[in-house]
């Protein structure tokens, strides 16, 4: 604020005014520093509740933030001129560096993961979908999907999109949706191979379910925390799973089929960008995608087109406040973006 009204008085009173609003500026900045117009990043922490012990890691977490305003800018830039397909948003994740977004993605995910279990047929899964004569769908407004859930800070994707595909199915064979318990895989399913906030693959969440159950999110509600003990009870128990089936992998049109005819799928994708991280609204195409990188768990619960663009409506697992309401499009092309084809798995009930 000192340093506008300075600018604005150099022009009108020349170098006399220079010299006294050099001799008075030390004051005024003192007297009133607390009256000036908060800058985005306090305005930032402000809204996100975010502040540090120390200044010097303010320091070092704003230059993290401005580094990451800056790539938003510049897509949001090339979005106007239509370079982008989409636009990127500051959110609650502006600070973190890579190793902690690593961390949030799951750092047990990376590859192409475990394919066990038995892959469904690509001709049988066309057929049906021809059969059926679907165009595009989307199981949120079809009542299969429960509220954007948050997973917090911690790698816990993979027990979302478990959770999510199970969700879908029950509703499916019973016309009741049912918000299903996380935090019970993130506590219970270690046996089988999952990690808890570290990550997981799907397909080891689904073993646990297959020989439990799972409780409902309000019996058995989220912490975003992996160093608690098992509290399942199986008398609350209100969904399992008799098996689950693999996608061809790299298949887009067998996916495509698959959410067709079955309901919401299970997928692991490559979000290692800060494209995906600051993805706000849009149809989402990143050339830095690696499709034998997969390290985040989402679900798809349907697909469409916009403008002659096909798209994957993707359900991620950040709250209401990342994408487009917590939820993505991302081009469907044929070519398996971002990996979205090379690892996806629905359950049976």
């Amino acid at each position: 604020m000192i340093d506008t009204y300075q600018s604005s008085w150099v022009a009108l009173l020349g170098r006399t005014a220079v010299f006294a609003l050099l001799v008075w500026a030390p004051v005024q900045v003192a007297s009133e520093s607390e009256e000036e117009a908060p800058t985005e990043w306090n305005l930032w922490k402000k809204k996100h509740e975010i502040s540090y012990d120390e200044e010097s890691e303010d320091v070092h977490r704003k230059t993290i933030w401005e580094t990451n305003m800056q790539k938003i800018w510049k897509n949001n830039n090339d979005f106007s001129f239509g370079l982008s397909m989409f636009k990127m948003a500051m959110n609650k994740y502006g600070d973190l560096t890579s190793v902690e977004y690593k961390r949030l993605l799951g750092s047990k995910i990376k590859g192409t993961g475990n394919r066990k279990g038995k892959i469904t047929s690509a001709q049988m899964l066309r057929l049906n979908a021809k059969r059926l004569g679907v165009t595009n769908i989307d199981y949120r407004a079809k009542g299969y999907v429960t509220e954007v859930k948050d997973q917090g800070y911690c790698g816990s994707c993979w027990s979302f999109s478990t959770t999510g595909a199970i969700e879908g199915q029950m509703y499916k064979h019973t016309g009741r949706l049912v918000s299903l318990s996380e935090q019970q895989l993130v506590d219970c399913s270690r046996s089988y191979g999952t990690y808890g906030c570290s990550g997981a693959w799907m397909a080891n969440a689904y073993d646990y379910v297959i020989n439990n159950a799972l409780e409902s999110s309000d019996t058995y509600p989220y912490t975003s925390v992996d160093t608690q003990p098992c509290f399942y009870e199986k008398n609350l128990a209100m969904a399992g799973i008799s098996d689950y089936r693999f996608v061809p992998a790299g298949n887009e049109q067998a996916l495509a089929d698959a959410v067709a005819t079955v309901g919401p799928v299970s997928v692991a994708i490559d979000a290692d960008n800060p494209s995906f991280l600051f993805y706000s609204s849009g149809i989402y195409k990143e050339s830095n995608c690696n499709p034998n990188n997969l390290n985040h768990a989402v679900l798809v619960v349907g697909y469409g087109s916009e403008e002659g663009t096909d798209y994957w409506i993707i359900k991620n697992s950040w709250g209401t406040g990342w994408g487009e309401g917590g939820y993505m499009r991302m081009i469907r092309n044929g070519k398996n973006t971002c990996g979205i084809a090379s690892y996806a798995l629905y359950p049976i009930i």
